[in-house]
């Protein structure tokens, strides 16, 4: 189903999103960067499905969005100080954090026993999220290894009538994913250069390792 996204029909498009996803669905939708593919976070068939439609390989895990700090409680145990001071200087925006992942969670959405997630900007995936109170998958809508949407057209094309319900915002506002940066231990790992420019920041408070760029997520 492909609904287009508009001021009259937001608040039905916002609740027939969770409803979709609440039953093990897969939706498409805008974020404050690009498009991504969103699935209930523990619903294990919800997210093969995703790995499947993507061809995503095994090592790679799902990011995450949320609708506030406090559902962090539910992926994570460990919030060290760097991720605090960034959570209050960036969150809401498009800053991905990487975190120790709580026991239990699901092997889709961790790497090395880690989890990563972030609280998006003002865009309908920040409302999303907050009106269903559980985290959602956001990993870019593409087949692994081609461009991440920008709009709707390009989702169609990549994954036909494949996905349950298809959220048309229009053209995404940047072509820059967001950035990431892995803050599991005390000292931070910038893993991807995106939107938010990190760098002068990290380097004021500590020394900062910095990975290769990773590919789209």
């Amino acid at each position: 189903m492909l609904i287009a996204l508009s001021e009259n029909n937001y608040n039905d498009v916002l609740i027939r999103a969770k409803e979709v996803l609440i039953k093990g669905g897969i939706i498409a939708y805008p974020t404050e960067t690009l498009y991504g593919l969103g699935a209930k976070y523990d619903n294990e068939g919800a997210l093969e499905k995703i790995f499947s439609l993507k061809n995503r390989p095994e090592e790679k895990a799902l990011t995450l969005i949320i609708g506030n700090v406090e559902q962090l409680s539910l992926i994570t145990d460990s919030i060290t100080p760097i991720a605090q001071e960034l959570i209050r200087t960036y969150w809401p925006g498009p800053l991905t954090l990487v975190f120790k992942a709580k026991e239990g969670l699901s092997e889709r959405l961790k790497i090395n026993n880690t989890v990563a997630a972030r609280v998006p900007g003002d865009s309908f995936a920040l409302r999303l999220a907050k009106i269903v109170n559980f985290p959602i998958t956001a990993t870019s809508a593409n087949i692994s290894n081609l461009p991440a949407a920008q709009d709707v057209e390009t989702i169609l094309s990549y994954f036909d009538e494949k996905i349950d319900l298809i959220i048309d915002g229009g053209k995404s506002p940047t072509i820059q994913p967001s950035t990431i940066v892995d803050v599991s231990k005390d000292e931070p790992i910038l893993i991807r250069e995106g939107i938010v420019d990190l760098k002068s920041f990290l380097i004021s408070k500590r020394p900062i390792n910095v990975k290769s760029p990773l590919k789209s997520k």
